[in-house]
């Protein structure tokens, strides 16, 4: 699914709301989630998951292309971690 897919969805399940104000809405929404994780903040949506940031550290790695040995700095990735309620139904 993607935002746009989304944002239809909420619309035909509410048919009285504006597009416009759905978008603005959603991208609301996603926007603050991102910057809650860039100021390293954690995100927990409860019965659906959490956001977080890890950090990994520096490493030496193998360009696959060419065979030889690149250094990969520290750097910052996103997660996500499935809450209780969404294993639950998932797995019904």
């Amino acid at each position: 699914m993607t935002k746009s897919d989304l944002v239809i969805k909420i619309i035909n399940l509410n048919n009285y709301i504006n597009q416009k104000d759905v978008q603005k809405s959603v991208d609301t929404f996603f926007e603050t989630i991102i910057t809650s994780l860039i100021n390293s903040n954690k995100v927990e949506l409860r019965g659906f998951g959490s956001f977080g940031i890890k950090k990994r550290e520096a490493r030496l790695a193998r360009n696959p292309k060419t065979g030889s040995i690149v250094a990969v700095p520290t750097k910052k990735i996103s997660f996500f971690r499935m809450g209780k309620g969404m294993k639950e139904r998932l797995n019904k």
